[in-house]
């Protein structure tokens, strides 16, 4: 009787920890919530277009499903981290890239989030001094109220008909 109640036992606690009711074992649902996240942030960035080149960033692997990294900070509340690759190393567009991913993910993600956005290390030359940029908010307001550059960044982001 008492190998049919450890069983039991053992059979329950599995099942409440995989559902993620068990308390202080929410690993499998979260983690499995933050990857379908990761995903829906990757559907939307890979369709971004590249400035100069008539392809998106997907098809450049300046983005990959890689790249993305969603955890979750707070009830519906999620830290989205993007970890972008420039083609070269020297890339004069890496920080227009890095503008056209956080405005689409500002416009389109469905969920309460926080952004954050780098150059993949090791990726490009000056990958510490446009981190800075594309993540200052002050720096993208007013990289935004540039016409010039915003029609660039609505040409970029802009899904194709």
């Amino acid at each position: 009787m008492s190998l049919v109640l450890g069983l039991l036992s053992h059979t329950l606690s599995r099942v409440l920890w995989y559902s993620g009711l068990r308390k202080g074992c929410h690993a499998p649902r979260s983690q499995a919530m933050e990857q379908d996240k990761a995903l829906e942030v990757y559907d939307i960035i890979r369709t971004i277009r590249d400035p100069e080149k008539p392809n998106t960033l997907e098809e450049l692997e300046v983005v990959t499903e890689s790249c993305v990294e969603v955890q979750e900070i707070g009830e519906d509340e999620y830290l989205v981290i993007i970890r972008f690759t420039p083609t070269v190393p020297h890339c004069s567009l890496a920080t227009l890239i890095g503008l056209c991913l956080r405005i689409k993910l500002q416009r389109c993600l469905p969920f309460r989030h926080k952004l954050e956005i780098y150059i993949s290390e090791g990726t490009h030359s000056t990958e510490e001094d446009i981190n800075k940029q594309i993540n200052d908010k002050e720096r993208v307001a007013a990289a935004m109220e540039n016409p010039n550059l915003r029609e660039i960044v609505e040409q970029c982001v802009t899904e194709p008909d």
